[in-house]
């Protein structure tokens, strides 16, 4: 017992030193690269410290040499520019004035659903209150509002369509039949709601949509009843 206490001390002083030397953002704003080593470290540690038949060195030399390479690729990533890219990756701007870029989200395995979720993470409700969104290199969300954004939001909005789908739960919340959207779409040309990357509607009447591969629109209209929430 007092060797298993001993050894794990040893682990935990030399892994304290190794984080503290890779630096600030090694604990804060991780780059993939950074955490593919951290993972790494944190299992190189875990063996020497469970199993006694293996020599302590093993793992200290084990973990300084994770070091070495982070060192490495540290310096790639900071002194050649087209590495950095590779290594580290780069920001994707998700929205911009156009609206929501479905390629960008798809090269992030992610949907209009996961972006919705990021923006009201951020404090942002309605798609067309932002200028530019983008999901940086190390998986953070930023997103730059429009000037009067407060104003354009003062009712939350419900995702009517995701990707070509109905979302038949939020109509069934709502109250609204599906028939009502439907003539909306046909009234603006859109021939079926396949072809609509997304469709949004908030209790004030405004319609966000946006069709695949087209420049969003915003639409105000009365619900049956002059339903609001």
């Amino acid at each position: 017992m007092l060797l298993v206490t001993i050894r794990t001390a040893i682990i935990f002083i030399v892994l304290l030193v190794i984080m503290r030397l890779m630096g600030k953002r090694q604990i804060g704003e991780m780059q993939p690269f950074e955490l593919v080593i951290t993972l790494l470290i944190a299992e190189l540690a875990c063996i020497p410290m469970a199993d006694v038949s293996i020599p302590l060195l093993y793992g200290i030399i084990a973990v300084v040499t994770i070091f070495v390479l982070h060192e490495i690729m540290t310096l790639l990533d900071l002194k050649i520019k087209p590495l950095k890219a590779f290594i580290s990756g780069k920001p994707s701007v998700v929205i911009n004035k156009n609206g929501i870029d479905d390629y960008q989200l798809k090269r992030n395995n992610l949907d209009v659903s996961d972006l919705i979720e990021s923006l009201r993470s951020a404090g942002y409700f309605s798609l067309d209150s932002i200028d530019y969104a983008l999901y940086e290199a190390n998986g953070t969300f930023s997103a730059l509002p429009k000037q009067d954004y407060e104003q354009m939001q003062t009712s939350l909005p419900i995702v009517i369509i995701d990707n070509g789908s109905y979302d038949t739960k939020n109509l069934e919340v709502l109250g609204l039949p599906r028939e009502f959207f439907d003539d909306i779409l046909k009234r603006e040309g859109v021939k079926s709601e396949k072809r609509v990357l997304v469709l949004t509607a908030d209790g004030t009447g405004k319609l966000y949509l946006q069709i695949k591969n087209e420049k969003f629109r915003t639409l105000n209209v009365e619900y049956p009843g002059g339903k609001l929430w």
